[in-house]
């Protein structure tokens, strides 16, 4: 047996064997990648006070990760399918490991910013690329359970990121967190030689660049626009993005409109299974990243947890997402997609109407059923969404389905950071102004208290270290003879102490108040999205009339047609005869050959995709 293995999946004519094992690999390689970010949020305080970040650096530290990542995913995924999938996952995992480990070793803010942005572009290759080859190395039988685990993964590695950052940092620097990366990596590009299969599409037909790279265009102008306008105002950079996003938008739908091999057919939004999968997928990463945003800083601020405890007390998030998702492989058979689906929003809706009651006498354990909710709702509802998007394409454009779904994903996380941290932090700011009202506190101490929770909490220590030092000073004052003296520095120490009490008081309660109102904020916006998808998505009787008709093309064996089809293909082995069908809107055209089992399999593939997407 070669320690490589080399034969395409596509060539199998039977299930690859090792599918199972090939799944691990690609799960750990999705691991990573958003571990990522989630870990960052923790390591955030160590780096901002090492490298002496300012707000804006240590914003774009986070984000300059997510506009390449965001933005290159369409093209790299095309381009995946072209060339090879496991080749874009291998290349991939090489550059994602090249930027951690030069993350770890520079100095500065704009080096730290450019590792990330490294380490997205090797994240943009990757994603797509774990969707692809799983669509491609496993049977359609067995998909759906395939894609439940790897959903639960994406899941466990929103809370895993934090555990893990906080560990390291317990003995090590926050440069611990990028090299971390780098073994598990290793270990990733090894299974993916040993252990999955390649895989490329049977169609290997020009790469639409030009759509892709307008993809690129729209996409990294919208995500940019959603991290500058909110954090640092609408200005002229803000703004001139978002100008971008829309030309380049219009200009992205206009091409792949006329374009006789687009990089992805916008028409197949115009599917309300698909275009209801994809917005539930982005309202609710919106609603996740959001709600995750917040709820490290309230843990580690305001309740005083370290990296690691705050870590621990996410794993709530995580045991609920794999219990969600055994939940989703029981229940979506039985009542269909869209109830399954929209049980989970209302899920996740009710989770952030919990967190409005946080104030300032909240402790952990008012955190704990939110947490459970809302893990068990991203069980349910992303799943089933995943499988839905990824069953819209045929075999020649999985990877491109994986990087629709990733691209939903990741403009759904910017945009609720961006949106609820924008929410947030004008909370915040208002609450603190109206609850140091009236004290002796400095404007420019108030206006850097307002900026962050965090620098709250660094000016009411400031208060309270010149306490202390006036404390010293009256103790030796008063050995030294001079009680009068000693007497007023002993007023001044006690008056600040009590100033620098109130004003840590003034900052958690403000903090809890705006985790509370950014959480209404998040509730509403999830339960409108909620309503929006359930009556996009089919019903389950129209779902089980669609898998009825996918087993009836499957029987045949051979005709893939159906009436309101745009388009269907099968196409045969070069060696045996080739069958290839195009059907459009009034008119059709077919040719057949003698196909062997694998066209017997690829034309029941076929059948079952053009179904779905109908």
């Amino acid at each position: 047996m070669r320690l490589v293995i080399n034969e395409p999946v596509e060539r199998m004519d039977r299930p690859y064997a090792r599918r199972w094992w090939a799944l691990l690999v690609l799960c750990l390689s999705l691991l990573i990648i958003v571990m990522a970010n989630t870990a960052l949020t923790v390591a955030a305080p160590d780096m901002t006070q090492d490298l002496g970040l300012s707000s804006a650096d240590l914003q774009w530290v986070i984000d300059g990760y997510t506009v390449p990542y965001a933005a290159l995913m369409l093209l790299l995924g095309a381009i995946g399918d072209k060339y090879s999938r496991r080749g874009a996952l291998v290349l991939g995992l090489v550059v994602f490991g090249g930027g951690a480990v030069a993350g770890s070793l520079v100095d500065s803010s704009a080096g730290v910013i450019a590792a990330r942005a490294v380490m997205g572009v090797g994240a943009a290759l990757i994603m797509p690329a774990t969707l692809s080859l799983l669509a491609a190395t496993f049977p359609r039988a067995e998909r759906a359970k395939a894609i439940t685990l790897w959903t639960a993964t994406a899941g466990l590695a929103i809370a895993a990121g934090p555990l893990v950052a906080g560990a390291l940092l317990q003995h090590h620097g926050w440069s611990s967190t990028f090299l971390i990366n780098v073994p598990i990596a290793a270990v990733a590009i090894v299974g993916a030689l040993v252990l999955v299969p390649p895989s490329r599409a049977a169609h290997r037909h020009r790469v639409d660049h030009v759509g892709g790279l307008l993809s690129v265009v729209w996409i990294g102008a919208l995500v940019y626009m959603i991290i500058e306008g909110p954090h640092f105002g609408w200005g002229v950079r803000a703004v001139t993005a978002a100008v971008v996003a829309g030309l380049g938008l219009v200009a992205f739908v206009v091409w792949e409109l006329r374009h006789p091999r687009p990089v992805v057919d916008v028409r197949r939004f115009a599917q309300r299974r698909f275009a209801g999968s994809n917005l539930a997928v982005a309202l609710f990463f919106l609603a996740v990243f959001g709600a995750f945003y917040y709820l490290t800083q309230h843990l580690q601020f305001v309740l005083g947890y370290d990296a690691l405890d705050t870590g621990v007390r996410m794993l709530p998030l995580a045991g609920a997402v794999f219990a969600g998702s055994a939940l989703t492989g029981y229940l979506t058979p039985r009542v269909g997609m869209r109830i399954t689906v929209t049980a989970g929003m209302v899920g996740g809706t009710a989770a952030l109407a919990l967190l409005t009651r946080v104030d300032a006498a909240s402790s952990y354990g008012d955190f704990v059923l939110p947490l459970v909710i809302l893990g068990l709702a991203i069980g349910l509802a992303l799943s089933p969404c995943t499988d839905a998007i990824m069953g819209a394409f045929p075999e020649s454009e999985l990877g491109v389905g994986g990087a629709v779904n990733d691209t939903s994903l990741e403009l759904g996380g910017s945009l609720g950071i961006a949106l609820l941290g924008s929410v947030l932090a004008s909370s915040y700011s208002s609450h603190l102004s109206d609850a140091t009202r009236g004290g002796k506190l400095p404007a420019d101490a108030l206006a850097t208290a307002q900026d962050s929770v965090g620098a709250g909490y660094a000016v009411a220590q400031g208060i309270g270290d010149k306490a202390r030092q006036l404390g010293e000073q009256a103790a030796r004052a008063g050995h030294g003879g001079n009680t009068e003296k000693a007497a007023q520095l002993k007023a001044q120490s006690d008056q600040l102490a009590h100033g620098a009490r109130q004003m840590a008081d003034a900052v958690g309660s403000s903090f809890s108040d705006a985790v509370a109102h950014t959480s209404l904020v998040g509730a509403v916006i999830l339960g409108v999205g909620t309503v929006l998808v359930a009556v996009l998505l089919p019903r389950k009787e129209r779902a089980a009339q669609t898998r009825a008709d996918a087993g009836d093309a499957t029987d045949t064996a051979g005709v893939a047609d159906a009436a309101d089809t745009a388009e269907a293909e099968v196409v045969g082995d070069a060696d045996t005869g080739v069958a290839e069908a195009e059907a459009e809107t009034g008119d059709a055209e077919s040719e057949t050959g003698t196909g062997d089992a694998k066209a017997d399999a690829e034309a029941e593939s076929e059948a079952e995709e053009r179904a779905a997407v109908r």
